[in-house]
């Protein structure tokens, strides 16, 4: 039934509005998990465990519902912003491309650019090393400084997408 819904919408820019609101705020939450009870949860075990539990999330983040969340979020961003600057004078177009840039930059961009090397690393270390206990100290300072700001980019964009809905 919720299939059938979704693909009779009309693709129109309030659905697209609305998909883009949701989808950084459900993004902004799984990000924010992580920020306040995952990462300190995994900071208190013994780092052989705690590595190991973070290489099992690593593996288990690659599905294709999370990926849609993240990718199909940032594709119709890539839409919107491209969009927006065509349709400049309308009102809400510095929302759709502030909220377009701050997740395509501030989520998805630094995902790719600092989580994901940091996760490709602890994913080759043995979690009973020693150097996998050397790099499990820097990976959750550094990890979590950066889902922090990936929290902030995609929280912003979700509130910039629903200002954009008012418009």
């Amino acid at each position: 039934m919720a299939t059938k819904i979704l693909v009779n919408l009309p693709v129109s820019n309030l659905n697209l509005k609305l998909f883009e609101a949701l989808g950084c705020g459900l993004v902004a939450g799984v990000f924010f998990a992580f920020s306040t009870f995952v990462m300190p949860a995994l900071a208190r075990l013994p780092p052989p465990q705690g590595i190991a539990a973070m290489q099992a999330m690593i593996i288990t983040a690659i599905n294709p519902l999370f990926m849609l969340a993240i990718f199909g979020t940032a594709a119709a961003c890539l839409f919107l912003a491209i969009s927006s600057l065509f349709k400049w004078q309308q009102p809400g177009a510095v929302y759709l491309l502030a909220g377009s840039l701050l997740y395509l930059v501030g989520a998805v961009g630094v995902t790719g650019i600092f989580n994901v090397p940091l996760n490709d690393a602890l994913a080759i270390v043995d979690p009973g090393s020693t150097d996998g206990a050397s790099l499990w100290s820097s990976f959750l300072t550094n990890w979590t400084n950066w889902n922090h700001v990936r929290t902030a980019a995609a929280l912003a964009a979700a509130a910039s997408f629903t200002i954009a809905l008012g418009d």
